[in-house]
């Protein structure tokens, strides 16, 4: 896994994106759980985790250098970062799960995944959760559910799931509404500690990516190893505003 920057260039490792916490950010960390959690449950989820698997912490420590190199570019508060595919396939919408569980795995951090794949969406089966309450489009017909309602626990620690919800045509109408907006910056506000992984819909064939971009501090893009062409990233990277371009990942998986 590799994140590059426009142009192809390979990003160079930055010091300082991780801080010393402060006593509040340590006390807002401190989660509660609603249930003990299965100490292999991150690992049977596919998820990144601490674990002593070679393998495994292989990937691990990819993740991790990402949420460094992240961090670098916004080091004085938290931030909400579009994680996108090229294309479908690409495999997208693992990468925005498992960046946020690797977020998710420093104790003075917690991370909120929001499936904005509304077309597609897929992380609720990702962490098998059955959204009995609803999801995101729910709440933006329904701003009287409570946004807590339709937040659910994923079974990691500090890492928290708003699904997507019921299914529904022109989704870029919600991308582009007042009320996901005042949501987002309502969610990223409320915690200093708190981090949000937007999983967005892929850029080729509908200008949704790009509308849902304006609401992002970082865009990821990713790119299908040996799969999505030198041009096609090349075109969808083009898309997004350049000051908040943070680069490309290569993914191996779908």
């Amino acid at each position: 896994m590799k994140l590059r920057a426009d142009g192809g260039k390979l990003l160079t490792s930055v010091a300082g994106g991780e801080h010393a916490p402060t006593a509040g950010e340590r006390n807002i960390a401190r989660m509660t759980e609603p249930s003990a959690v299965p100490a292999r449950l991150p690992e049977t989820r596919g998820l990144v985790h601490g674990g002593p698997d070679p393998v495994a912490r292989r990937q691990t420590d990819a993740f991790r250098e990402i949420r460094t190199r992240l961090l670098a570019m916004i080091p004085e508060r938290n931030f909400v970062t579009l994680v996108v595919p090229v294309d479908r396939g690409s495999g997208a919408s693992f990468v925005a799960r498992n960046l946020a569980a690797a977020f998710a795995l420093d104790e003075t951090r917690t991370a909120l995944l929001v499936d904005c794949n509304l077309r597609n969406p897929a992380q609720h089966q990702a962490f098998g959760i059955e959204p009995t309450t609803g999801g995101l489009v729910d709440y933006l017909e329904h701003p009287a559910l409570g946004m807590q309602s339709v937040i659910y626990a994923t079974g990691a620690a500090r890492l928290r799931l708003l699904p997507a919800g019921r299914s529904r045509h022109g989704e870029g109408e919600y991308f582009s509404s007042f009320r996901l907006r005042a949501a987002l910056d309502s969610l990223k506000c409320r915690y200093i500690d708190r981090y949000l992984f937007l999983d967005g819909p892929a850029v080729t064939g509908a200008p949704d990516a790009r509308i849902l971009s304006e609401l992002a501090d970082l865009v990821v893009l990713v790119a299908g190893y040996g799969r999505d062409t030198p041009q096609a990233i090349s075109q969808a990277a083009a898309v997004f505003d350049p000051a908040i371009f943070a680069g490309v990942v290569f993914n191996e998986r779908p």
